[in-house]
């Protein structure tokens, strides 16, 4: 039941049933060795390919030996320094050993005697509800755990847009007359049902730019753990960071272990917290990718804050090129968080003409609006023309 909880806060989900049915292949004696006891239990727990990798761990480590907590301690704090060759870490480590340390404390805090504590709740708010609006910026290192696990929850519902092809409907709008002639044509003339048919949807391709400059450094790990979920729920995502030069990030971070993904995309990009050339990286986006990922009505999100440290001019001309291409421009940027933010920047006034929605992004609040807007309910409160007047000199 231990090895069990420690799976379920790792993330695999081992339930009650799955415990039970455990149990019951262990007793009935047809388990030789420790070969057999692992297949039975692989067999049981593990649902999901991504889950064996968390699984595999989990086991090996778990019933090595007795005080298994005490020597992953003294794994941990390494004293001894030798010179071995680099040994890749594999995905999902790290959450499973701090599963084992939360169920280990866990025990201990349940044999420990409870005090009673008597708190004022008026004129309060939850911890859930300070975390949904505390800005990634200022987050703790537990914020940022929770925050993570909250985003890895959110479900993003399919955004479904008309085209021009039609399928057959029952209650259709239109009647299909090819259909229907053929239907009397078989019945030789007599009364037939008219056959109707209704406009097709799809799901539009989605298309991400996002900055990982010095300056949005707090903002694109959360963001890039809030693509990963997106990724997932949604198909036809194509992802690109960029700081000094452009990168594919497409196929790293679709991985279904966050963790891996998040290895893959560390070791694909080079340029992390550096410089902001948006005008040049958009450049090649539009030469080099464009009509690759932007067909069919493409919707695509800017996360940036819009602070180039090249020619506005350049990047006014990418930016009406990509306005020409895409269908729907989103601008996520952070630095709209503060009340009296004015568009004063040479690129965030070169940008802003050529957006369609200009967006908060800097706590978990605005991420599920975003999320929402995602799904096809978006407001007029976020329209770039509020901001259009100030960026025109006078």
């Amino acid at each position: 039941m231990h090895f069990a909880r420690v799976l379920r806060q790792a993330g695999v989900p081992a339930g009650p049933g799955a415990v039970f049915d455990a149990l019951e292949a262990v007793q009935l004696g047809v388990i030789r060795s420790r070969a057999d006891f692992y297949w039975a239990l692989h067999c049981i727990f593990v649902k999901r390919h991504e889950h064996k990798v968390l699984f595999d761990q989990a086991f090996h480590v778990f019933w090595r030996k007795p005080k298994m907590l005490e020597q992953m301690m003294q794994m941990l704090f390494q004293q001894i320094r030798v010179e071995v060759a680099p040994e890749k870490k594999q995905a999902g480590l790290r959450r499973l050993a701090e599963a084992m340390f939360r169920a280990d404390d866990a025990q201990s805090q349940r044999e420990r005697p409870q005090e009673e504590l008597e708190l004022e709740s008026d004129l309060t708010f939850s911890r859930d509800e300070v975390l949904r609006r505390r800005d990634f910026e200022q987050m703790t290192g537990e914020e940022e755990r929770r925050a993570k696990a909250a985003i890895a929850r959110m479900r993003i519902k399919p955004l479904e847009v008309k085209t021009r092809r039609f399928a057959p409907a029952r209650r259709g709008s239109v009647i299909d007359m090819r259909r229907t002639l053929k239907a009397a044509l078989r019945n030789r003339g007599e009364l037939v049902e008219l056959v109707r048919r209704k406009r097709q949807t799809r799901e539009p391709p989605l298309v991400v730019l996002l900055d990982i400059s010095g300056s949005m450094s707090s903002y694109s790990r959360m963001l890039l753990h809030f693509l990963h979920a997106l990724s997932n729920d949604r198909s036809r995502v194509s992802v690109f960071v960029f700081g000094t030069r452009l990168t594919n990030i497409t196929r790293e971070i679709a991985q279904r272990d966050i963790d891996e993904a998040m290895e893959k995309v560390a070791a694909a990009v080079e340029d992390w917290s550096g410089g902001t050339r948006i005008g040049q990286c958009l450049h090649e986006f539009n030469y080099k990718w464009g009509r690759r990922v932007l067909g069919q009505g493409a919707h695509v999100l800017l996360m940036s804050d819009g602070l180039d440290r090249d020619d506005a001019g350049e990047l006014t001309r990418e930016m009406q090129r990509l306005r020409l291409a895409a269908r729907h421009i989103v601008w996520l940027n952070p630095l709209l968080r503060y009340d009296g933010f004015e568009p004063r920047a040479s690129g965030i006034r070169a940008i802003m003409p050529f957006v369609d929605e200009f967006r908060p992004v800097h706590n978990l609040d605005s991420l599920e609006k975003l999320a929402a807007a995602l799904s096809g309910a978006g407001d007029v409160q976020h329209d770039p023309r509020y901001w259009l007047p100030r960026s025109t000199p006078a």
